[in-house]
């Protein structure tokens, strides 16, 4: 499996650590930066991660700042991306489980680097349902297809 990585200036840590224990665990990983402190834009980070889930570069995207929101608002921006925060364990799952998302977010100033860790897995393991998420899903799909 083909994980994307991406962040701001406030999840650069986290992204490096998650990036390194991704690797060791066998994931194969594209990094779309930042790669250091200085400011760098969530919405930029966000935006190229999420676009190669769009182009199929990668199977899935994890995505972090300082909130998890910046991120998140962003990689929701482009169209077949579903993102999500993973603020706990059952939401890591329940973002792909019911929401059928293909990336999370995560917000490095409100958890830990072993959630992080641990919240990735659960979300890489688990398998849409399908049922009455597709449902909801292909509704937000018919909405996208259908605006602009």
């Amino acid at each position: 499996m083909k994980i994307v990585l991406g962040s701001d200036h406030g999840g650069v840590d986290y992204k490096s650590q998650l990036k390194d224990f991704l690797i060791e665990s066998g994931y194969e990983v594209i990094d779309v930066g930042t790669n250091s402190k200085d400011p760098a834009s969530w919405s930029e980070f966000g935006l190229k991660a999420a676009m190669c889930i769009k182009n199929n570069q990668a199977d899935a995207g994890i995505v972090f700042c300082k909130s998890g929101e910046g991120v998140c608002i962003a990689a929701n921006k482009v169209k077949g991306v579903y993102c999500g925060i993973a603020y706990n364990d059952e939401t890591a799952i329940k973002c792909k489980t019911h929401d059928g998302c293909n990336m999370i977010a995560f917000g490095c100033e409100y958890m830990s680097i072993e959630d992080v860790k641990r919240r990735t897995i659960l979300f890489l393991n688990s398998t849409f349902e399908g049922g009455r998420h597709l449902e909801r899903l292909n509704f937000l799909k018919n909405f996208e297809n259908s605006s602009n």
